[in-house]
Order: structure tokens, then C-alpha cells, then sequence
């Protein structure tokens, strides 16, 4: 494979990271959170959880599934220079 798919992994894996650190630290802990700023506070009915914290949730999960695919992607790339002998 090419070097452009190491620095586009690479990239990808920054640019995930950040974002993986911001959306967690904008979960709810035991106390509140930095969540209840925006709009955590309301809460639907059938679940308990808020439609903001519910969103928050699947934003990680997807930014978290994009992180790994990185990981691999890149280990991946890593495996096939290493048996190519570049």
C-alpha cells in the first residue's frame, strides 16, 4: 500500500483521539456533567436519559468504532511493509 494511506491513518487517528477525549469528558458523570450544560437536564420520559446525553452516546460510540478501524487499518499497513521489506 501506499505512504498516503499511513499519514491518512495517522491523521484519522489524531483528529479521532481528540475527538473521543472531548465527548467523554462531556458524558455525565455521578454528579452532572459537563453534559447538563447542554440540555441535560431534560429528561424523556421512558428512559431516564436525556435526548442530548442519548446523542452524546452514539457520537462516541461512532467516533470510538472510527478510532479502532484506524488502529487496525494501520497496524494492517504496518504488517504488509513489514513482509514487503520496505
Amino acid at each position: 500500500m501506499p505512504i498516503w494511506f499511513a499519514y491518512t491513518m495517522i491523521t484519522l487517528l489524531v483528529i479521532t483521539s481528540v475527538l473521543l477525549v472531548l465527548l467523554i469528558l462531556l458524558h455525565r458523570g455521578k454528579g452532572g456533567g459537563l453534559s447538563s450544560m447542554f440540555g441535560g437536564g431534560v429528561s424523556s420520559s421512558l428512559a431516564g436519559s436525556s435526548v442530548a446525553e442519548k446523542n452524546l452516546d452514539r457520537y462516541t460510540v461512532l467516533v470510538g468504532i472510527v478510532w479502532f478501524a484506524c488502529i487496525v487499518g494501520l497496524g494492517l499497513w504496518l504488517r504488509l511493509q513489514m513482509a514487503n521489506g520496505t
